[in-house]
C-alpha cells in the first residue's frame, strides 16, 4: 500500500477514536504531512521508539504503542508462563499523554495473561530501572523522551536485569511488532483481567530505593558539618524528578531550594525552550533564584530524571553552567579521592564511559590506578558492563557516566540516574565546603593536574521521512573517503565501530576495537585530541564531538574553532 492508501485506511477505519479521526481529517490536503506520518513506521531499535505525538504509523499514538507492546508480550509468552507471571514494571513521566500511553502497556499485557506493576503516578528512568529488579520483573516499559522537545514522547524497554533490552532481545521483539499490520486489531482485556493482572507497584518499592542510595554516601561527616547552611536551589524541569530528588537529598540532610514554577507536571514545558539539563537557558530560573537567595550550586533534572545538569559560581563568582563532561570528572575525581581515602577503593575497580566522552578520564583513572573501559553511546552498554562483572567478579564497577549528563554510582539501577548523581553532587558541595574550598576551584585544580581538556558536541538536523537515511550516509561518505588531516590536526588512528576496527594512519595497520557494532567514525588525533561523528540514536540529528587537549582554555578554545571549522568542510563535502 502507498502511504496515502495507508492515511485513507486509518481515516476510513471505524476503530480510530474521534481524536485521532479529527487529526487526520485536518491533514487531508497536506501531502507532506501526510507523507510523514504514513510513509513509514515508527522505528522500535535498542532504544525503544521516540517520535513526535499525533496519529499515523510513523508517530507515538496509542495505537503504535499498543502495536509495540503486543509484540513485547508475544516475546514474553516465548520465555514460558513463569515469566508472564513474573511480570512487567511500567512507569511514565510528565510528557504529553504519558500516563495514556503506560495504561495502554498496561492493558495489551493485561489481555496477554501478563503480570503488570503500574506506577500510580510519575517515577523516572532509575526508579523503574530498580522497580525491574527489586520486583523481579522479566521486563520494565518506561514511557519518556527523556530531553527531547515537548512534542516528543517515547517508549523503552528494559529487560531482567534493568538494563534497556539487549540488542538480540531487541531483534526478535521487532520480529513480533511487524507481524501485526493492523494496528488496532491488537487485544484489549476485559475488567476482569484488568483486576486480575494490572497490579499497582507496591510502595516498599521507593522506600528500598532510597535506603539503597543512602547506602552510596561517601562523605556523611562532611554533609553534617555543611549540609545544614548549604543553599543548593533544585529545578525538575516540570518533570518526574521533583518528588525523588528532593527526597534524597532531605534524607541526607540537605533542604533544596525548589523552582515552584516549574514543579508542576506542565506537559508543554512552557518555562523553558527544551526541557534539556545539558543547557544553560534550562537552568536560567534556578540560576535566578540562585543569585536572590545566594545559593551556591544550582540542580536541575529532565523530564523522566535520568540526566542532572549543575550551575556553579565560578572565579568571578559567575553562575557558569558545567558541562556533562565537566560534572562527569568531577564525580569521578571524587568518588575515587573518597573511596582512597577511607581505603575502600578496589583492587579491581572499574569506570566506564562512552567513547565520546572526555578524554581526562583516562588520565584520572591511571592517577587512581582504575581500569577504564570504554562504549558505545547508550547506557544500556554500561548495564551490560556490570552485569558481566556481576557473573565473572573479574571488577568491581564504581562509577559510570556519559558526556550528555548520565551519571551512574552504585548498581541499584542500570540506566542513568539523576537522582543519585543529585545526591552525590550535592555532598561533593559538603566535602569541598568543608576544605575551604569550591567545586569550581577543583575542577581548576584538576586541569591543572592532567592538561586542559575542552569537550564539546555540535548537531547537525536533519529532516524529512528519509532524515536516519541521510545522516548515516554522511558518516558512510566519511568511511569512504578517508581524512588524515583537519586542518593543522593530523589523524593518527581511525576508528570505523560499524567494523569494528581500528586503522593506524602511519603504519596502515588494523586492529579490533572490541565494541559492539554502531554507525560511527572516530578519529583519533596525534596530540591526544579526538573528533566523533554518528548519528543520534534518539533524534533526527548528526552529532558530532570534539575533545580538546591543549596547555590551556584560551589555547583549547582556538584549537577547537579551527577543529570545527575543518570538520564542518568535511560533512558539507
Amino acid at each position: 500500500m502507498t502511504y496515502t492508501e495507508i492515511y485513507d485506511s486509518w481515516l476510513n477505519d471505524k476503530r480510530l477514536n474521534a481524536e485521532g479521526r479529527k487529526e487526520l481529517e485536518n491533514i487531508k490536503d497536506s501531502k507532506e504531512e501526510i507523507e510523514y506520518r504514513f510513509g513509514a513506521e515508527l522505528e522500535f531499535g535498542t532504544a525503544g521508539m521516540r517520535g513526535i505525538i499525533g496519529y499515523g504509523t510513523n508517530m507515538m499514538n496509542v495505537y503504535t504503542v499498543r502495536r509495540a507492546t503486543q509484540g513485547l508480550a508475544q516475546f514474553i509468552a516465548t520465555l514460558g508462563e513463569s515469566a508472564k507471571q513474573q511480570g512487567v514494571a511500567v512507569s511514565y513521566d510528565t510528557r504529553l499523554k504519558s500516563d495514556v500511553f503506560a495504561r495502554a502497556a498496561a492493558e495489551v499485557l493485561a489481555a496477554n495473561g501478563i503480570k503488570v506493576y503500574l506506577f500510580d503516578d510519575v517515577h523516572p528512568v532509575p526508579m523503574l530501572s530498580f522497580a525491574v529488579r527489586c520486583l523481579g520483573t522479566v521486563a520494565g516499559i518506561m514511557v519518556t523522551a527523556s530531553h527531547n522537545p515537548k512534542q516528543y514522547n517515547g517508549y523503552k524497554v528494559y529487560g531482567a536485569d534493568g538494563a534497556q533490552m539487549s540488542p538480540e532481545d531487541t531483534e526478535v521483539v521487532v520480529g513480533f511488532i511487524k507481524q501485526t499490520e493492523d494496528y488496532f486489531a491488537i487485544p484489549s482485556p476485559d475488567a476482569e483481567q484488568i483486576k486480575k493482572y494490572i497490579k499497582p507497584v507496591p510502595a516498599k518499592v521507593d522506600k528500598k530505593y532510597y535506603k539503597q542510595l543512602t547506602k552510596l554516601t561517601l562523605s556523611k561527616k562532611a554533609v553534617k558539618q555543611c549540609g545544614k547552611d548549604l543553599k543548593l536551589v533544585y529545578t525538575p524541569v516540570h518533570g518526574s524528578g521533583y518528588v525523588p530528588v528532593t527526597t534524597i537529598l532531605k534524607k541526607i540532610g540537605i533542604k533544596a531550594t525548589v523552582v515552584e514554577a516549574q514543579t508542576t507536571k506542565d506537559t508543554d514545558f512552557s518555562t523553558v525552550e527544551v526541557p534539556n539539563p545539558e543547557y544553560k537557558e534550562t537552568l536560567s530560573m534556578g540560576i535566578a533564584l540562585a543569585q536572590k537567595i545566594g545559593a551556591t550550586v544550582v540542580f536541575g533534572t529532565d523530564p523522566d530524571s535520568d540526566r542532572l545538569g549543575v550551575a556553579v559560581k565560578n572565579s568571578e563568582g559567575e553562575f557558569e553552567a558545567l558541562s556533562g563532561n565537566q560534572v562527569g570528572i568531577l564525580l569521578l575525581d571524587y568518588i575515587l579521592t573518597r573511596l582512597k581515602e577511607e581505603n575502600a577503593l578496589p583492587s579491581n575497580a572499574a569506570v566506564v564511559k562512552s567513547f565520546v566522552t572526555t578524554g581526562m578520564a583516562k588520565a584520572i583513572c591511571r592517577q587512581f590506578g582504575v581500569e577504564l573501559f570504554e562504549v558505545p553511546v547508550g547506557f544500556k552498554f554500561i548495564g551490560e558492563k556490570i552485569k558481566l562483572w556481576e557473573k565473572d567478579n573479574s571488577h568491581t564497577f564504581v562509577f559510570g557516566f556519559e558526556e550528555s549528563c548520565g551519571y551512574l554510582r552504585g548498581t541499584h539501577a542500570r540506566d542513568k540516574d539523576a537522582v543519585v548523581a543529585s545526591m552525590l553532587c550535592a555532598e561533593m558541595v559538603c566535602y569541598y565546603t568543608s576544605v575551604n574550598k569550591t567545586v569550581y576551584q577543583r575542577l581548576m585544580e584538576i586541569y591543572d593536574t592532567y592538561g586542559y581538556v575542552l569537550d564539546c558536541n555540535i548537531s547537525i538536523p536533519f529532516k524529512g521521512l528519509n532524515a536516519m537515511k541521510d545522516m548515516n550516509a554522511v558518516v558512510d561518505g566519511l568511511k569512504e573517503n578517508p581524512v588524515t588531516k583537519f586542518d593543522i590536526y593530523e589523524v593518527a588512528a581511525v576508528r570505523d565501530y560499524s567494523k569494528n576496527i581500528k586503522k593506524d594512519i602511519k603504519t596502515g595497520e588494523t586492529s579490533e576495537i572490541g565494541s559492539p557494532l554502531t554507525n560511527c567514525v572516530y578519529y583519533e588525533l596525534e596530540n591526544g585530541s579526538f573528533i566523533c561523528v554518528r548519528p543520534s540514536g534518539t533524534e533526527p540529528k548528526l552529532k558530532i564531538y570534539f575533545s580538546v587537549k591543549a596547555n590551556n582554555r584560551a589555547d583549547a578554545e582556538a584549537a577547537l574553532e579551527k577543529m570545527q571549522n575543518a570538520v564542518k568542510k568535511t560533512v558539507k563535502a
